[in-house]
């Protein structure tokens, strides 16, 4: 048996700062990292705030939701993403997504988010059949600038991957 080795490569753009983002963009990250201060974080002390920024401007925010049984908790990707289907239903498309994290004392560092997190943003990119931008916070301090959400699982889960009803 042959094997064959292969390479995925992983594509964004590195910023310096966010006044190397577009207005619109910058108004989603500073969103995000206003959302770290409604998290609920007694047990890791980690404030995470995602921002979900709407065709029509209007920006959603979610944050992480910690409980003492710790699977019970939820991350500010998914509390975002599951808060606006549920609040509102038909919502103009999502043209851009920004996560931003901070320890309960501390400056803004790194936010990547966690598996779990990844595969429900993708199904929403699915689900809208349309790219949403992604920006994120890197352990240098630049914006890492990702123009989809597939970029972040390549190899990911699917309805296509289920078999027909």
């Amino acid at each position: 048996m042959a094997r064959i080795s292969r390479q995925q490569l992983l594509t964004y753009e590195e910023l310096d700062s966010a006044t190397d983002l577009t207005p619109a963009e910058q108004a989603a990250w500073q969103a995000a990292r206003d959302a770290t201060n409604h998290a609920y974080a007694p047990y890791s002390g980690f404030h995470v705030g995602a921002a979900l920024l709407l065709a029509d401007g209007t920006i959603f925010q979610g944050t992480n939701q910690e409980n003492a049984a710790y699977p019970s908790g939820l991350c500010a990707e998914r509390t975002a993403l599951f808060g606006l289907a549920a609040s509102q239903p038909g919502h103009a498309p999502i043209v851009a997504m920004a996560v931003a994290a901070r320890p309960a004392t501390g400056d803004f560092g790194a936010a990547f988010p966690c598996g779990a997190c990844r595969q429900v943003m993708l199904e929403y990119e699915c689900r809208q059949n349309q790219a949403i931008p992604l920006l994120l916070p890197s352990r240098s301090g630049t914006i890492l600038r990702f123009s989809t959400l597939a970029a972040l699982m390549p190899f990911n889960f699917s309805a296509d991957d289920l078999p027909p009803a």
